[in-house]
């Protein structure tokens, strides 16, 4: 198995955003932000190959958006999908399959392309598309607040060319990968866990985005159900401890992941790592 990191891009969002009733003060000192309290994070994928399996964990934003929304979203840096996946020369029509977290457009934008004349077009004609069904039916019939991070045009016309498929609870990918559905951020979150060897890497995607979101308390706005991800942070840090479980951050432009340890004052970060020294 190898696991390569896929920098997609930069966004910058609101601190008050990516850490909700935590005072500035105290954020600040753990998460850079700028004179307009904006925070640059990291739009991070993972490109796992397992045997025969090339399996892209989200795309990233992609190519669809208006100016208006590259303003309001500040996408910054010299990254992209296409960019990364030449760099460990690996061609679109290879991967076998892309794994989304959940829909979310900076997570399922990259997946469908617009062309030059408009059209829309599959990034990965080959690859079968994975996301929870739960997911799916809450990017059909969304709530009041993630209405506008859903976008039709990022996964109808993958639904419509049959390249769609559902994933449960616990089920694997392959023998290595299993994915498991968290609620607190958005329903049916998916993040795969993966057995690599002796090593049992999380992909923790928006259930734990950046470093300084490992405080148990320190949750994003973004989290639709707060008091239930905040419960399910608390159930996972005791089976991360347990099984030294190594954590990929997403959003994190400084901390690309880290291992736990537990004090007495909670669970805290043991190391930083940068991926290539975790796999």
């Amino acid at each position: 198995m190898k696991i390569y990191k896929v920098e997609t891009g930069n966004f910058k969002c609101d601190g008050g955003t990516m850490f909700s009733v935590v005072p500035k003060f105290m954020w600040e000192k753990k998460y850079p932000c700028d004179e307009m309290n904006l925070c640059n994070c990291a739009i991070r994928s993972i490109l796992i190959v397992d045997g025969d399996r090339k399996i892209l964990v989200d795309t990233g934003i992609g190519n669809k958006l208006d100016e208006k929304g590259v303003n309001t979203n500040h996408l910054n840096g010299d990254d992209s999908l296409e960019k990364s996946l030449k760099t460990i020369a690996i061609k679109n029509e290879e991967i076998t399959d892309v794994l989304f977290t959940h829909l979310h457009f900076d997570h399922a934008g990259g997946a469908v392309n617009k062309t030059a004349d408009g059209s829309l077009e599959l990034a990965f004609p080959n690859a079968t598309h994975w996301v929870s069904k739960i997911q799916f039916d809450n990017h059909q019939s969304p709530n009041a607040r993630e209405a506008d991070s859903f976008r039709n045009e990022d996964i109808i016309p993958i639904l419509e060319a049959n390249k769609l498929s559902f994933i449960g609870d616990g089920e694997k990918l392959t023998d290595n990968i299993t994915v498991r559905l968290f609620n607190g951020h958005t329903s049916g979150l998916a993040i795969p866990f993966i057995k690599d060897g002796d090593r049992n890497i999380v992909f923790a995607g928006d259930f734990i985005p950046t470093a300084a979101n490992t405080n148990l308390k320190w949750l994003a706005s973004y989290d639709i159900e707060p008091l239930k991800a905040l419960r399910e942070k608390e159930l996972f840090y005791k089976e991360a401890i347990e099984n030294n479980y190594y954590l990929i951050f997403q959003h994190d432009l400084y901390t690309e992941a880290c291992s736990l340890k537990q004090t007495d004052r909670g669970v805290k970060i043991d190391k930083t790592y940068k991926l290539d020294e975790i796999v």
